[in-house]
């Protein structure tokens, strides 16, 4: 077996602790070498640091870094990284906007490192079946809800509603991974709602409709003040009948009744990210897709701003 990925983990928020770590444990090419973070508590047993450049001044030997800050904070730090020479992952989204993610891929290529954007929800379990199910159906329409609760799934995390900070598109793009990823043909957006809290910087809900070349209706509703049930569904109509993906794309039900995918969905998807990243690493290359990211950029664009009430946490 090859030497492991020595990696730096750098931001040590809930999803760190929560996915990354474990994801890291359970991979034999990557070891954690190193956690970075200001506020964040570490791993036992393993050296933490505040700064990176704490980090790099300590001299411990590092291969790669795996982004985990908010993404406003996120380009300056992997510039750093790969400065150094480092591998670097980061978590989703890839930077504030395009330029940033461009500018960084243009980067690594310079300095012959590998670059992973990576979209976890892309290695939910029913995400792949439904890409081949769908590689030769005729689409006629495309649902997706995407609706949570902030104040569950992001306790204390005002960054999110600070300007770079995604807001709804946070959790909102995961879905547009899934879609770019399951559809044979690219789509554009024509019509755009943002619901921007009163008192905050980026949308709290957004409405957003698409089309491809053919027509086709795609719809989005994101919503991060859902109450009650919690809902990550994709609905596909086609002329082989209706495909929908459950809990983020843990869940697939062909037209026929059958689920030939079941699972959960993020215990799952993290640890092949982690596999993904050491591939490229190994080979050599990089995986930057930005795909969702510009369809992000694009609902800002041609979204319609509408001020709703101040939100509290």
């Amino acid at each position: 077996m090859s030497t492991p990925i020595r990696l730096a983990l750098v931001g040590m928020g809930k999803i760190a602790h929560d996915q990354h770590v474990p994801a890291i444990a359970g991979n034999a090419d990557i070891a954690l070498a190193a956690t970075v973070s200001r506020n964040g508590e570490g791993v036992e047993g393993v050296p933490h640091f505040r700064e990176l450049a704490d980090l790099i001044a300590s001299g411990i030997a590092i291969d790669a870094v795996a982004l985990c800050t908010p993404p406003q904070v996120r380009r300056a730090i992997a510039a750093q990284a790969i400065a150094q020479g480092w591998h670097v992952f980061l978590e989703k989204p890839p930077g504030a906007t395009l330029a940033e993610v461009a500018q960084l891929q243009a980067a690594a290529e310079a300095a012959g490192i590998s670059l992973f954007a990576s979209w976890h929800s892309r290695y939910a379990p029913g995400v792949e079946p439904a890409r081949a199910f769908l590689a030769d159906a005729r689409i006629t329409s495309v649902t997706v809800s995407w609706r949570e609760d902030i104040r569950v799934w992001h306790p204390g995390q005002a960054w999110i509603l600070d300007a770079g900070g995604f807001g709804v598109f946070d959790p909102g793009i995961n879905a547009l991974s899934i879609v770019t990823r399951i559809l044979p043909q690219p789509f554009f957006i024509t019509d755009a709602e943002l619901d921007f809290p009163a008192n905050r910087d980026a949308p709290i809900a957004a409405r957003l409709a698409f089309t491809d070349d053919a027509g086709t209706p795609i719809r989005a509703d994101f919503d991060f003040l859902q109450t009650g049930p919690q809902s990550w569904d994709i609905v596909v109509e086609t002329d082989r009948g209706t495909l929908t993906l459950h809990d983020g794309g843990a869940r697939l039900v062909l037209p026929d009744g059958s689920e030939p995918a079941q699972g959960d969905a993020l215990h799952g998807e993290y640890a092949g990210l982690y596999r993904r990243f050491a591939d490229i690493v190994r080979a050599g290359t990089s995986d930057v897709d930005i795909a969702p990211l510009r369809h992000v950029a694009d609902a800002f664009l041609r979204g319609r701003r509408i001020t709703v009430d101040e939100f509290i946490e």
